[in-house]
């Protein structure tokens, strides 16, 4: 089954697609503006809606996990990525500016507090925040866990996941000279800030392909070709954050603070076969949450497309409006 399969059996779980009754350009200061949209009910309950990568910007599918006559639902862009700009920068951005950025959106329209929904990055951040602002958190839905440690950085850039995947591995380590390959995301890191933009730009395709390839269970080992624009975001903003440990004070910081979000109601749904954040994490979070629920998805890898994946957060969003 190829990857465009697999998103037209995910869309029978979603709701039909929806524009937004509101966009905007917010500047948040420290020179970026920040794309923010809103669709569904304007009465509605609230939920914001947290993209991945770090890069990955916002597309309108993740306007159609929502009953959009019940959910107020509030995307955007996060710094350097999707319409925000300035476009692939990494100038006054962190995990503690985008942090704000999600406080300052929420003062902007209003909202005493709302659902945090995010997956991949997404999660990451949706705990962050949740942890920093827990009296804002109404609930908190994740997707393929991702924590931000050394050792999720390691799997998937150190050669674990290169061990099942070891033809695409390759592709990604041969750019690089042996004597550089102990460190990868520094060895890219070198080329994604080169100041070159062709240099930039075929490095950001290779890092982009590299985890595009095993983003779904029934992928083929082919990451396409991502468009050159969108790949510089992606990749610079993703080393960006894996070369500062996402900003974090220490290592493990997020599951060591979840006694702070333990009485928020949460959903952890989680691929079983998640390549790419593998799913010891949402597990390490669920066994110190008492207020979660973990949902393994079976024959399901980390894609947010993936059909098992789509229609649980769809049940799981359905479930929380009946409540």
């Amino acid at each position: 089954m190829d990857k465009h399969t697999d998103q037209k059996r995910a869309v029978q779980y979603l709701y039909p697609p929806i524009d937004p009754f509101d966009q905007r350009m917010m500047d948040v200061g420290d020179s970026h503006r920040i794309y923010v949209e809103q669709c569904g009910n304007p009465q509605g309950i609230p939920v914001v809606v947290l993209h991945g990568g770090p890069g990955g910007g916002c597309s309108p599918a993740m306007r159609r996990y929502f009953d959009p006559a019940v959910y107020r639902v509030i995307l955007f862009d996060q710094r350097g990525c999707g319409r925000s700009r300035p476009h692939a920068s990494v100038k006054n951005n962190t995990t503690w500016h985008l942090v704000a950025d999600i406080e300052a959106i929420r003062e902007a329209l209003d909202i005493e507090a709302w659902i945090v929904f995010g997956g991949s990055w997404g999660a990451t951040l949706s705990l962050v925040y949740a942890q920093t602002h827990p009296d804002r958190t109404l609930q908190i839905v994740l997707r393929g866990v991702f924590l931000a440690t050394q050792a999720e950085l390691d799997w998937f850039y150190g050669g674990g996941a290169g061990k099942f995947w070891p033809e695409v591995w390759e592709k990604f380590v041969k750019l690089i000279p042996a004597d550089e390959r102990d460190d990868l995301i520094g060895a890219y890191h070198k080329r994604l800030f080169s100041g070159d933009l062709p240099i930039e730009t075929r490095y950001a395709r290779a890092w982009s392909s590299w985890e595009n390839a095993l983003a779904s269970i029934h992928s083929n080992g082919n990451g396409g070709e991502a468009p050159g624009e969108y790949a510089r975001a992606f990749a610079r903003l993703e080393n960006h954050y894996f070369t500062n440990a996402a900003f974090l004070e220490e290592d493990g910081q997020i599951l060591a603070n979840m006694h702070k979000i333990a009485h928020i109601p949460g959903t952890i749904v989680q691929g079983r076969y998640d390549m790419i954040c593998p799913p010891d994490s949402a597990y390490a979070i669920s066994q110190v949450w008492p207020a979660s629920d973990l949902v393994m998805v079976r024959n399901a890898g980390h894609a947010l497309s993936e059909p098992g994946i789509s229609a649980e957060l769809v049940r799981t969003m359905d479930r929380i409006a009946g409540h």
